[in-house]
């Protein structure tokens, strides 16, 4: 294969403007300073790109696309945001024209496409999206619930399975112009698993396409229960998420886990959840011991039993916490067993609702912090299905949680709450009068950090269908260096 010669500055440059709108010719401290030691001015972005997965193979299929930018009031700037199917010449399926109103489309059956686009302008900061699929009947039956991510060159997957009874499709979205070649790989309980000759590796993905890959024919005949995912590319981006189906247990989506790092924390175990399974990869050279905390309305316990869990470098390590919230909503902290010794991880949580031939499987990753603000975008105004989930891992924190109008109208609501250290609060929260699909922003106000998720529950036919959507970080603005601020000129 041939070797592709390093990135100059000059293409770096190019590069992060093209993902920011705003370039500048020498990084910003990470301290967020200037060189002359004051604090480098934090603007706008004036670019974002999403991608969002293809939803369904089921003819049968009913998908509600949302997308939102919770950013600065209409009149104050221009801007223009659009997803549109990931073809060619495909037409808009979204173009949002105003901060702070979302708006939304609908497909049937399995030709929905998968999507990609940009916002510029005042559309930009923060715009997000959101594809939600429910499926009544069939082996893929479910509500499946997905936020579409920027593209990416790195993602982990913990908690796919290539064992019988399971079907997890990688799916992988190119939003370029220039192909993407990407490779995948599997760790199961005992390290690596040996792929099929070729099939792993350099995968191409076309120009403004996307491509779906079964695991299971990655390593035929290995029936890893438990097994973790690594999508990486050697040339280009791609946005990755995989789509699970289990036998009698229904399907949703698994998205990535946050990067690897010594704590994490897993948000939104539903209060119900009959059957929790906590599945971690140690990705880095040294084993991992973690200690085991749900955090919970009053506070944070240790599962009986299941106080610690051991992880092998290199290896997947899963384990079975039952019921483990007995009735109350909560969620998993994964933090070093000795604070001197620390080894990242990533992780997820497989979580099943209800029983019999009446249980609903959805997904849980590793999330980071909502930072300054993050939004989830499509939430229900009906009762009882929009649940937040708000938890402190480590301090006390304040944060505003504020709820849009819906795609038919209605007022914006907001409320301020206080998360007290090591608990997980939870709230509804819908706008005045709201008609059709809503967007959540949280914004951290004070305090430490929190991380949050979205859990959406649409029941059909005694069955607790479900999907837990995390919040990230939007990442609206970019540390700008005064050199870059006194640029008269800044390009695309």
């Amino acid at each position: 294969m041939k070797q592709r010669a390093p990135l100059t500055l000059a293409a770096v440059t190019a590069a992060l403007a093209a993902i920011t709108g705003v370039a500048a010719l020498t990084a910003p401290p990470a301290d967020g300073r200037a060189a002359d030691g004051k604090a480098a001015a934090r603007m706008p972005v004036e670019r974002s790109l999403l991608v969002c997965p293809g939803p369904s193979s089921s003819d049968i299929a009913e998908t509600t696309y949302t997308s939102f930018t919770p950013g600065a009031p209409a009149g104050e700037g221009k801007g223009s945001a659009r997803l549109l199917g990931a073809t060619k010449d495909a037409k808009p399926v979204l173009e949002p024209k105003e901060p702070g109103k979302p708006v939304g489309a609908t497909a049937s059956g399995a030709d929905a496409p998968a999507l990609t686009g940009s916002a510029d302008g005042v559309l930009a900061p923060g715009w997000t999206a959101q594809l939600t699929t429910k499926v009544s009947v069939g082996r893929t039956r479910g509500v499946l619930g997905a936020g579409c991510t920027a593209p990416g060159t790195d993602f982990w997957f913990p908690a796919v399975s290539t064992a019988k009874g399971r079907e997890d499709y990688v799916h992988l979205t190119n939003p370029d112009d220039a192909a993407a070649i990407v490779d995948i790989k599997l760790f199961g309980p005992d390290g690596p698993a040996k792929p099929d000759a070729g099939a792993s590796e350099s995968i191409r993905v076309d120009p403004k396409s996307s491509k779906t890959v079964l695991l299971s024919s990655l390593v035929p005949g290995a029936q890893l229960a438990d097994a973790t995912a690594h999508v990486t590319t050697r040339a280009g981006r791609v946005g990755a998420s995989v789509q699970v189906g289990e036998e009698q247990v229904g399907s949703d989506w698994l998205a990535a886990s946050a990067d690897p790092a010594g704590s994490v924390v897993l948000p939104g175990i539903p209060a119900d959840a009959a059957s929790v399974r906590l599945v971690v990869f140690a990705p880095g050279e040294e084993d991992a011991d973690l200690k085991v905390r749900l955090a919970g309305p009053g506070g944070a316990i240790s599962p009986a039993g299941n106080e610690q869990v051991h992880v092998k470098a290199g290896m997947t390590a899963a384990v079975d916490l039952g019921d483990l919230t007995r009735g109350e909503p909560g969620s998993l902290l994964l933090t070093p067993a000795d604070p001197k010794k620390s080894a990242p991880v990533v992780a997820a949580l497989r979580v099943v609702r209800g029983s019999g031939a009446k249980q609903e499987i959805g997904f849980i990753p590793a999330t980071g912090p909502v930072g300054t603000r993050a939004t989830v975008a499509d939430n229900r105004p009906e009762e009882n299905t929009t649940l937040l989930s708000l938890t402190a891992p480590a301090a006390d924190a304040k944060v505003k949680v504020t709820a849009s109008p819906g795609t038919g109208g209605g007022e914006p609501a907001s409320q301020e709450v206080t998360v007290k250290a090591g608990t997980t609060q939870t709230l509804t929260l819908a706008p005045a009068g709201g008609k059709g699909a809503y967007a959540l922003t949280v914004e951290t106000l004070s305090g430490g950090p929190v991380h949050a998720a979205r859990t959406l529950s649409l029941p059909h036919e005694g069955i607790a269908m479900f999907t837990v959507q995390g919040f990230s970080d939007d990442h609206s603005t970019v540390s700008v260096p005064k050199a870059a601020q006194d640029l008269s000129v800044l390009t695309r």
